[in-house]
């Protein structure tokens, strides 16, 4: 009986550590859904575009066509949210980009003192 168990317990580990592997390459279509719309506010919320090649804009700023470098976004943000805490934080992300980018530029703005980050999409079409 005892052999039987390390055996499991090594497939275990096996199945735990290649599981995630597996499904790095699998091509999926999403299905698309009505979100419900965000309740309007008296602020404009921070927006933070990352375009098709991952440069990031904001738009606050002097120039928000401009990209920005991750210290120039995480200062502006922590700033604007500073003089408003409660202003609302959302991501939009080029359909191009990779997943990662935008994990990666939601992780700035919590790393800025963001509380909650919200994704902009668009509804489905027709």
């Amino acid at each position: 009986m005892v052999p039987y168990i390390d055996v499991m317990l090594v497939l275990l580990v096996i199945f735990m550590v290649t599981a995630p592997l597996l499904t790095q390459g699998v091509r999926v279509d999403l299905p698309q859904t009505q979100a419900q719309a965000i309740k309007q506010s008296d602020s404009e919320p921070l927006i933070l575009t990352v375009d098709a090649t991952g440069r990031y804009y904001l738009n606050i700023g002097e120039d928000p066509l401009e990209p920005l470098t991750t210290e120039v976004l995480t200062t502006r943000v922590q700033a604007a949210l500073q003089l408003e805490p409660q202003r609302r934080v959302l991501v939009r992300g080029d359909d191009s980009v990779s997943y990662g980018e935008v994990v990666h530029a939601m992780a700035l703005l919590q790393q800025a003192g963001a509380r909650g980050v919200g994704l902009i999409t668009r509804s489905p079409s027709g």
